[in-house]
């Protein structure tokens, strides 16, 4: 089980525990942050405690969505990390970031490692990430981390674009479950 997640040179990547509670609750109560989630806002710091008490990927499936912590400062500042989707049997890279950490790298860079390890330790033959078409932004960081657009498809009824990274180095195909 992975609940420690890649390294990068600015962020650590971590499972979330509880006094992560109030971070987790202003990221995903922003309504900048989700407008491209397609997830309803959390609405209570309580709601934000049940949801990293009630996570269970890494229990699951052996990885998930780590807490971003920025190296300097000590504190989560979004997440980033691999999703089992066990309705496509896929894995999705996913992230979110506090708005003051935008533009600066730190997606682009959480991304990245967080492919890297999918590919390197998990040893995943594809990992997926579903882009809402007028995020520009995420279509950037995915892009710049080498994933292609595969098209738009329809994921839990919203329009998203598909993009695919494919291991270069795994022969087969790793079923993460």
């Amino acid at each position: 089980m992975y609940r420690e997640g890649p390294q990068t040179p600015r962020l650590t990547h971590r499972a979330f525990d509880l006094g992560d509670a109030e971070a987790f609750f202003r990221l995903n109560s922003d309504p900048e942050v989700m407008k491209f989630t397609g997830e309803p806002l959390l609405s209570s710091l309580k709601q934000a405690a049940e949801a990293i008490e009630c996570y269970t990927d890494f229990e699951r499936y052996g990885f998930g969505r780590w807490a971003c912590v920025q190296k300097q400062s000590g504190k989560v500042i979004g997440f980033c990390g691999l999703k089992y989707l066990p309705d496509l049997h896929e894995v999705d890279v996913g992230y979110r970031l506090k708005p003051e950490f935008w533009g600066r790298g730190f997606a682009t860079e959480a991304c990245a490692a967080c492919l890297d390890f999918g590919f390197r330790i998990l040893q995943l033959n594809q990992i997926i990430a579903m882009v809402m078409p007028a995020n520009a932004s995420s279509i950037g960081v995915v892009r710049k981390c080498g994933m292609r657009c595969e098209g738009e498809v329809f994921y839990e009824g919203i329009p998203v674009l598909r993009f695919v990274k494919t291991n270069a180095s795994v022969s087969g195909s790793v079923d993460p479950v």
